[in-house]
């Protein structure tokens, strides 16, 4: 028996970790859920408060390759705790706008935190401290602690809002947030990079991947992802509330207490993190046994299977309950498969950055995906072209993803 295989998986890196991805997650995922609330106080047009989100996912994926680079540099400490302050006050100061321009400003601080406090940064971590053995299934279980936290956090806003203003939601969120601190100590300091590291290691790296086709395409697939991810948790609760059925008065729904379709609207996103937990898990567990180029590739053709018998099939609280489990099976279990291959193909000493990189292809489709949400829905009415945008750039991830070659490239030098 190797040493790897005697190492523990769930260490306090991996808890503390996942602990800070859940608050993460928990928030953000919300905010599909003030999209109605915010337009109906302030009369805005739809894809004002669209624009405002798109921001704050475009400031995410920017500063994730930002936040990697300072982790390596300093410590992950310090992206982490910078992080933090950064989302806190973009909330709190949310709070306060009351024009357009104002808050998609605002969001850009929203952003910039989400990146020092999640995946970029929290996956490099954990990626890091766990062993070969046990690395593909440690990240899978920190992305499904992302997962868990979209479980509670737009059911947690819905409830909010039933007793005060949104404003008031955004100052507990702000605060809420800052809790991201008490977990730092079972990160441990972090190694920063020494200066002849950074001098020699990361330019050669950043080189080496920007002109492999495989990183390329790698970039290119995560594209869809973001696109998908972002518009249905800016756009879905709001969605369901206007184009799904009545639910029955009598129906099995209705006995837990989800009489409208707007509260069905934010148990969808719940619904999509729950079932997202056992996703990402299956996911990474299958990530160390399986070619995960393959396994990438089936996620986002099913995904494409299921967005578009959904739309073509009338939206009733059946199907959306049922499209909600599939998507959630699938919604986050690309982060371990796509953050494990970066990891295997280039190393881990600067998988954050190399990560990092990556997952602004994400943000940018995250951006196209709230933004033309929002832009489309004004001009046609509904979501109908926005969403079969989202199949088509689905099906292209699915096929990007097979010609990647996944091999260490220190292995195919030699």
């Amino acid at each position: 028996m190797t040493n790897a295989s005697r190492a523990p998986l769930f260490t306090p890196v991996l808890i503390g970790g996942a602990i800070i991805l859940l608050i993460n997650f928990a928030l953000r995922a919300s905010f599909g859920v003030f999209q109605i609330p915010i337009a109906e106080e302030f009369g805005w047009p739809r894809a004002e408060f669209s624009l405002a989100i798109a921001i704050q996912n475009l400031a995410w994926g920017i500063g994730q390759p930002v936040f990697g680079a300072l982790g390596e540099r300093f410590g992950d400490r310090w992206s982490i705790i910078i992080g933090t302050f950064l989302y806190s006050a973009g909330l709190i100061l949310t709070a306060f706008a009351t024009t357009p321009g104002t808050m998609q400003l605002l969001e850009i601080i929203v952003g910039f935190g989400v990146a020092g406090t999640g995946f970029g940064v929290i996956l490099a971590v954990i990626g890091r401290a766990a062993s070969d053995e046990n690395r593909s299934l440690a990240l899978g279980i920190a992305t499904a602690a992302g997962s868990a936290g979209q479980v509670f956090g737009a059911p947690l806003a819905e409830g909010l809002l039933a007793i005060y203003p949104w404003q008031t939601v955004f100052i507990i969120f702000g605060v809420i947030v800052l809790s991201c601190l008490l977990f730092l100590p079972m990160l441990g300091s972090g190694e920063p990079a020494t200066k002849s590291e950074l001098e020699e290691s990361m330019g050669t790296v950043l080189r080496r991947a920007f002109t492999d086709p495989s990183y390329l395409m790698i970039f290119i697939g995560f594209f869809s992802c973001g696109y998908q991810l972002g518009f249905i948790t800016a756009h879905f609760p709001a969605m369901i509330t206007e184009m799904c059925g009545p639910i029955s008065p009598m129906g099995t729904l209705a006995s837990i207490g989800i009489t409208t379709t707007s509260a069905l609207g934010a148990a969808a996103i719940s619904l999509i993190g729950l079932a997202n937990i056992g996703g990402a898990i299956f996911a990474g567990w299958l990530g160390k046994r399986y070619t995960k180029k393959y396994l990438l590739a089936g996620i986002y053709t099913l995904r494409t299977i299921a967005a578009a018998i959904f739309i073509l099939l009338p939206i009733t609280p059946t199907s959306v309950v049922i499209f909600s489990i599939v998507m959630g099976a699938l919604w986050l279990a690309t982060v371990p498969l796509t953050s494990g291959l970066v990891a295997y193909i280039y190393g881990l000493r600067y998988m954050g950055t190399l990560y990092g990189f990556v997952f602004l292809s994400h943000q940018i489709g995250s951006f196209l995906g709230v933004w033309l949400g929002g832009r489309m829905y004004d001009i046609y009415g509904d979501y109908t072209l926005v969403w079969w945008v989202g199949v088509g750039v689905g099906a292209l991830s699915a096929l990007i993803h097979l010609p990647v070659r996944e091999t260490p490239r220190q292995l195919a030098a030699a």
